[in-house]
């Protein structure tokens, strides 16, 4: 039981999952209690609640848990969508980001880690990002002709691309995606979310989210 009338938020500022999650729930006007996490140190409310240990975890007030950051976007959205976001989704697009793309992200970024060819990885991520390039120069947006739950769940994933080398990703034939990318960066509603709070322990003062 989280034994507060607000739901609690478990996150991680810079993972792209809690990002998505937390940009949901800005869209949506609800608010929660945000507990950042330290990944080297996950609290144990938090893993007591979801024991596969990965942010994000939201905390209903009657105890239930939602432990996938999909899930919770469309809990916040289904509650209180007053941009239609909802409207806007492409589960498929989705599913791609999460699956090959993402793939291709880490082996990116991590290449010593996970021993792959950082170049071959970027080069199959790329493929990816001229997709949404020409999806967004076709329709305005990743779901549509407004920004909304599609743009939302990719948007952190492409930034987490961008920002491996920030340089290279300018110097490429992407001016939809690269445009869509500043623009939202720069958005009300982005800052909110990256919100900077020192880790969570138990007994600290609760922190609303998103800010005031």
């Amino acid at each position: 039981m989280s034994g507060t009338e607000t739901p609690i938020l478990y996150s991680f500022r810079r993972c792209p999952y809690a990002m998505r999650a937390r940009l949901a729930i800005v869209a949506s006007g609800l608010a929660c209690e945000l507990r950042e996490v330290k990944l080297s140190a996950k609290p144990q409310a938090m893993l007591h609640a979801s024991p596969k240990g990965t942010v994000p975890v939201l905390v209903l007030p009657d105890g239930h848990v939602i432990d996938q950051s999909l899930d919770i976007m469309r809990w916040a959205l289904t509650a209180r969508d007053p941009e239609a976001w909802l409207a806007h989704e492409d589960a498929g697009l989705i599913t791609m980001n999460d699956g090959a793309f993402k793939q291709h992200l880490d082996g990116y970024k991590y290449p010593e880690r996970l021993g792959t060819d950082p170049l071959a990885s970027r080069a199959e991520a790329l493929e990816f990002v001229r997709k949404l390039d020409e999806r967004i120069a076709d329709q305005g947006h990743l779901g549509g002709p407004a920004f909304g739950i599609t743009d939302a769940a990719i948007l952190p994933f492409v930034r987490q691309f961008a920002a491996v080398d920030q340089a290279w990703f300018d110097g490429q034939a992407l001016p939809h995606v690269q445009a869509w990318l500043r623009h939202n960066l720069a958005s009300p509603c982005f800052a909110a979310v990256m919100l900077r709070v020192a880790p969570w322990s138990p007994g600290d003062p609760p922190i609303l989210f998103p800010p005031a």
